[in-house]
């Protein structure tokens, strides 16, 4: 079920694929976009995501009623929609010159399209993958549109029920998407841990038989690392030069050393998962002569009793095991035995 991005893998027999999302975290500068894209490759990222929009594709010019955002707990309170995504906004122009320098980096460099005129256009800078955003996987015009391409699909599965993401999976797959990976997420920014629900990765794993990841809106590196143990293999945040310089995004977006401990924890927590196994490894062989066994304590000589004042449980590891100490005290040593001796059926 393994399969390519570009020249990466994907795939538990693979390191995890670590996506740094820019969003628009650029600040309508091309030069900072740049930036962004030089601190993900020296984070150690295997991709950069941009999304693919106008203003006037996501919505209409209105600023009142549903169209502006007055709720209080919302990160853009007080912007109306079509001002939103006009400051966020990566301009289309720019797509070129930002996956050219990913390029010199050697990463890949692909993005969300929010609509058919979008794909149209990422179709001509020949991404290798696609992402949907959570709030576009019920729509399946564009899913359609996605998975003709036949390139892989990453599908954010916010606030998606069983039923929506069975119809989004069904429909990808019947338009010529083989590689599919499902990420969980928590649409809400910044998300807790607590409303995560990481559990749910070997569910939706083994539901959709895909792929699973995350698309992780949390603080920290302690959910994405976690997920590794869950099944992700692909892990996505949102990344800045730093959060101190603001942006539409920047409040729960991580900057370079953070993502740079993503890819080293999320590498470390996969390479531990190994297999089911008991005894002792290879490199712990050594380590069994520091176990705790029976040694004798004091100089004895021929004929003199084992008692607990001449018989220790101690370490190194090289005389009989402690579970044998009842069997032997009481007994008599059949030489002389200096302290220091391991203690073995030999010698009473």
């Amino acid at each position: 079920m393994e399969f390519q991005i570009g020249q990466r893998w994907v795939g538990k027999a693979h390191k995890p694929f670590i996506i740094a999302e820019m969003s628009g975290n650029h600040n309508q500068s091309l030069e900072r976009a740049l930036q962004i894209v030089d601190a993900a490759a020296k984070a150690g990222v295997d991709a950069l995501k941009l999304q693919t929009y106008t203003a006037d594709t996501m919505t209409l010019d209105l600023h009142e009623g549903e169209f502006f955002i007055a709720d209080e707990n919302n990160l853009w309170k007080g912007s109306s929609l079509y001002q939103l995504y006009q400051e966020a906004y990566t301009p289309w122009e720019w797509h070129k010159a930002i996956f050219d320098r990913c390029a010199e980096y050697g990463i890949l460099a692909f993005s969300t399209p929010f609509d058919e005129l979008a794909v149209d256009f990422l179709e001509t800078l020949n991404v290798p993958a696609y992402k949907i955003a959570s709030f576009e996987n019920t729509d399946i015009q564009l899913i359609r549109k996605v998975a003709s391409t036949g390139k892989p699909m990453i599908i954010s599965t916010g606030m998606a029920s069983i039923a929506e993401l069975d119809e989004t999976v069904r429909e990808a797959r019947k338009y010529g998407c083989k590689n599919i990976v499902l990420l969980k997420c928590t649409s809400t920014y910044p998300a807790t841990p607590e409303n995560t629900n990481i559990s749910t990765l070997p569910h939706m794993e083994q539901l959709f038989n895909c792929h699973v990841g995350m698309s992780d809106h949390t603080m920290g590196v302690g959910v994405s690392v976690a997920s590794i143990a869950m099944g992700a293999t692909v892990i996505e945040k949102h990344f800045t030069l730093s959060r101190a310089d603001g942006g539409v995004d920047s409040a729960f977006s991580m900057e370079p050393d953070e993502m740079r401990s993503l890819v080293v924890e999320t590498e470390r927590a996969w390479q531990s998962l190994g297999k089911v196994y008991y005894g002792a490894t290879e490199k712990e062989k050594d380590s069994l002569k520091y176990r705790r066994s029976l040694y004798i304590s004091c100089d004895l000589k021929v004929g003199d009793v084992l008692t607990k004042d001449n018989v220790k449980a101690i370490r190194p590891g090289l005389g009989l095991p402690t579970k044998y100490l009842d069997q032997l005290l009481g007994r008599k040593v059949t030489k002389n035995v200096a302290k220091g001796t391991p203690l073995t059926w030999e010698v009473i």
